[in-house]
């Protein structure tokens, strides 16, 4: 199973999220085609109300500390509540990866 389905199956459990993008991001990067290492999640869920960003950041971590022990380089995280999605309107854009790696 990819990483990012691995991701997605896990987040959909724990979160039960109303909307949720997993963006591997990994070819943006210095790093093998088809490489898993670089994802954006945005992850949108009830179960965020109430919460400082910090816990949110810090729920998903834990859910997915398998994955950033392993393969996963970076995870960019947008969690928010159906509120704040609405108010957004979209998602953020990534910025444009600056080198760091030769690797």
């Amino acid at each position: 199973m990819s990483i990012q389905t691995t991701i997605e199956q896990k987040v959909s459990e724990a979160f039960s999220p109303e909307h949720m993008e997993v963006i591997n991001e990994s070819y943006m990067h210095r790093v093998a085609p088809g490489s898993e290492t670089h994802f954006k999640l945005l992850v949108v869920s009830s179960q965020f109300e109430g919460q400082r960003l910090l816990a949110r950041h810090r729920a998903v971590n834990q859910l997915l500390a398998d994955e950033l022990a392993g393969g996963v380089h970076a995870l960019a995280l947008h969690t928010l509540t159906p509120a704040e999605w609405q108010a957004r309107g979209g998602v953020p854009q990534s910025p444009a990866c600056r080198g760091g790696s030769s690797s």
